[in-house]
């Protein structure tokens, strides 16, 4: 089945005319490419506290401890992110999606750059990992801002029918950014020795984030503010739609549960997503005794299948709704659980490479329909806020503290098998959580050529 990569010239069915189609492909590039580096700055961070930071900035811990503090620094990037969509929600359903996207990006890059800068605990002692810990603190306020801004540009952007498509380009980047940050990072370390690479090779991965700029000064030059928002703010200039003064407050006053429902939503595909990127290295290269470069490679590998499934999944939710794809998804992470780790046990590269494959395209399932969906279920004067809150809350309860929960739970069990109840239970909360919340794009709103999807929830909702 082909899948549009434009949408028609006309009405967007939200009463103002759609982005014309040559600025849609440049949004749609756009978004992707920004949100790619974005990631890749934040997923690179994951990658070096496997691998690297434990030995940089934590040398007279032992190879446990070292791990855990390094991990604990990588939380706190998660710490972060749900202040960061607080700060972007409020004020990006306030002032526009675009200008906080671009202070997003540009304050990921800098802080990016700064973190390939810093000096070794051997150099300035406990200064060293305390500097690490503020920057990281704010790639995730960067990281909780960015996603809501991008997915909501690419998905007000398009045509009613093609949303669910239309978002994932924003979802895309983060299977593009683990495989842009494994090349990088292998490619970094095959070309010196450790030592070397230890000392100032990995430092090369973090100040290549300074191509984040060029991103940056392309969208606030060349990419418009979505119809939606500017149909919402002039319809408020002329004193036709109500003042939001507070967005947060609303929503969280009014919207709650689907909140807390739009957070459990995540839960699967960040918790296998975060063991299969971060946590499977420190195992892998800790306890099986299995190369680096191998798992990076297996792990990058096994993204490539996340590339096709995400726009796929997307482009389904437009034709059968969010729904179903997410409770399939859910379902399926919570069965695949165990054996994704009697594979990983087996420390058969080839196993490996199926136990994440799999996970990954059921992950995908869930993720790809995500950034539509969450949108839709607020509606546009409170979105941002809505949608950026649902999903960074997950990424402090569950992304952030998997990898240090796993070697945590590895080392007092001996065994995989407390992770694999987590990872299920975890499957069968997004299970949950989708089955309670309502359908955005059902079939009535698919038959319908002007219908937009969540519309419908918010109509009733005002009545």
């Amino acid at each position: 089945m082909a899948i549009p990569l434009t949408q028609p010239e006309g009405q967007s069915g939200t009463g103002v005319p759609a982005t014309p189609r040559r600025a849609f492909r440049k949004l749609l590039a756009a978004g992707l490419i920004g949100s790619s580096i974005e990631w890749y700055d934040f997923f690179l961070y994951g990658t070096a506290a496997a691998l690297v930071f434990p030995k940089v900035f934590f040398p007279h811990a032992s190879a446990l401890t070292g791990t855990l503090l390094a991990f604990s620094t990588f939380w706190a990037g998660f710490v972060a992110r749900p202040v960061g969509g607080v700060l972007a929600g409020h004020l990006g359903d306030k002032y526009g999606r675009k200008p906080v996207v671009v202070a997003c990006l540009a304050i990921m890059g800098a802080a990016t750059f700064l973190i390939g800068c810093l000096p070794s605990a051997a150099s300035v002692g406990a200064l060293a990992p305390t500097l690490l810990v503020v920057l990281r603190f704010v790639q995730g306020l960067a990281a909780g801002g960015q996603w809501g801004g991008i997915v909501l540009l690419l998905t007000e952007s398009a045509s009613p029918k093609r949303r669910g498509f239309a978002g994932t380009f924003g979802q895309t980047s983060v299977p593009v950014a683990v495989i842009l940050s494994n090349l990088i990072f292998v490619a970094a370390s095959g070309l010196m020795p450790d030592a070397a690479f230890l000392s100032w090779g990995w430092r090369i991965p973090f100040l290549l984030s300074v191509v984040m700029f060029g991103v940056v000064l392309y969208i606030q030059a060349k990419v418009e503010d979505t119809p939606e928002f500017r149909q919402l703010r002039e319809a408020v200039a002329d004193r036709e739609g109500p003042v939001v003064r507070a967005p947060l407050a609303q929503v969280l006053r009014s919207r709650w549960r689907t909140i807390l429902l739009g957070c459990g939503l995540l839960s699967a595909t960040n918790s296998l997503f975060y063991v299969s990127i971060s946590g499977l290295l420190s195992y892998g290269t800790g306890t099986l005794k299995l190369q680096r470069d191998s798992l990076l490679a297996v792990v990058l590998l096994s993204s490539a299948a996340m590339l096709a499934t995400i726009p796929w999944s997307g482009h389904l939710s437009d034709k059968v709704g969010r729904r179903p794809l997410i409770l399939i998804g859910g379902l399926g992470v919570a069965v695949w659980a165990f054996p994704y780790f009697g594979l990983v046990g087996t420390a058969s590269l080839p196993l490996i490479f199926v136990a994440v494959a799999v996970g990954f395209v059921f992950q995908c399932l869930t993720y790809g329909p995500i950034a539509s969906f969450l949108g839709e279920l607020f509606a546009p004067n409170v979105r941002y806020s809505g949608a950026s809150l649902a999903y960074q809350l997950s990424a402090i309860i569950v992304s952030g503290g998997t990898p240090f929960l796993m070697t945590a739970l590895i080392a007092e069990a001996g065994s995989t098998w407390p992770v694999a109840v987590y990872i299920t239970a975890m499957g069968l909360i997004t299970f949950a959580s989708a089955w309670f919340l309502p359908e955005t794009n059902p079939p009535e709103v698919r038959a319908d050529p002007h219908a937009v999807p969540g519309a419908h929830l918010h109509q009733a909702a005002a009545r």
